[in-house]
């Protein structure tokens, strides 16, 4: 008997929810266990090639074929999706000789995949196959085939692609990773993959967004404070660099030094720098990432901090220039 939607408890609700999401579960076990040498051939294939994956597949195996594809590309496997029926009309050109084939359905059955397939293999393309069935058309036609073993989906008809969609995904996911790692793909690799992304503006680097050269407001312990006044307003940072005869750093002084200065009775025309200034301030190097400076600068309550090499300052960085570059 149907139960009406206007009557329907949330527990109910609820109760279906996370059934689906204990069927999916269970799901991916089935699929982790059939993970085999298949899966490290895939894999080691995928890693010698000089070509691009091309991912293929219709429905909804089409649109987790798209995230395949885009997680591929991301993490250093260049890859790119291929519309099966578009590829029947012409877009099989998009295939150079060196590409492999990733090839997605859960029946293995897809008419619109088997019609490219014989030309694929005449051409001399690999062909690896995700399916859910180790019998069908397509598992057989493949140099590698890697099994889904999902038992059931979650939707209670067992028709529309749900636990089978999670596992290939998932399984997707897998051979990115594998490869990722295997490859020894680094945060500066994604960041370079991901530039106008939020994900890659959290992994730039420091020295990116640093200021350098003539920009930097350099003064000694030594220069009178009525003169450091001026290169601070000059600058725009609202601080000043010291440094030794060496050109090591050995303080900063800030507008808020300047201010408790002046509030316990200092004066500006009558001492030097090195009075009110911070003596060894907070500093970060070039290669650290700006979050990191980010979060040194929260810690400390400081909104300006030197960039050091070799105990010289060679940068410095404004919170404004980490706001600016959209790190946060």
């Amino acid at each position: 008997m149907k139960v009406s939607p206007i009557n329907i408890q949330n527990e109910e609700i609820i109760k279906i929810g996370k059934n689906v999401i204990a069927e999916e579960r269970e799901a991916l076990k089935g699929t982790q266990e059939a993970i085999d040498e298949n899966f490290a051939k895939a894999v080691k294939m995928i890693l010698h090639t000089k070509g691009k994956v091309v991912v293929t597949g219709m429905g909804k195996s089409g649109l987790v074929g798209q995230k395949i594809a885009a997680t591929l590309a991301s993490t250093g496997t260049p890859s790119f999706f291929l519309h099966p029926a578009e590829a029947i009309h012409g877009d099989l050109g998009m295939i150079s000789k060196e590409d492999i084939i990733l090839a997605i359905s859960n029946s293995g059955e897809t008419p619109e995949l088997l019609a490219i397939i014989p030309t694929i293999k005449r051409w001399g393309n690999p062909v690896i196959a995700i399916t859910n069935n180790k019998s069908s058309s397509l598992a057989k036609q493949s140099d590698i085939h890697l099994f889904l073993n999902v038992k059931k989906e979650a939707c209670p008809l067992n028709l529309a692609p749900t636990s089978t969609s999670t596992a290939t995904l998932a399984l997707g996911d897998a051979l990115a990773v594998a490869l990722l790692e295997l490859r020894g793909f680094t945060e500066e690799d994604f960041a370079q993959l991901h530039p106008g992304g939020s994900l890659g503006k959290k992994l730039m680097r420091v020295e990116e967004i640093m200021h350098t050269g003539e920009e930097l407001p350099i003064v000694h312990p030594d220069t009178p404070l009525k003169e450091t006044v001026l290169v601070m307003s000059e600058k725009g940072f609202g601080a000043a660099l010291v440094v030794d005869k060496e050109g090591k750093l050995v303080g900063i002084i800030t507008d808020g030094d300047l201010r408790r200065f002046l509030e316990s009775g200092g004066s500006i025309d009558k001492c030097m720098t090195e009075r009110p200034m911070t003596k060894n301030p907070k500093y970060i190097t070039k290669d650290r990432l700006v979050v990191e400076a980010l979060e040194l600068m929260e810690r400390y309550n400081i909104t300006v901090l030197p960039v050091v090499e070799d105990g010289k300052p060679i940068g410095i960085i404004h919170l404004h220039d980490i706001l600016k570059a959209g790190v946060v």
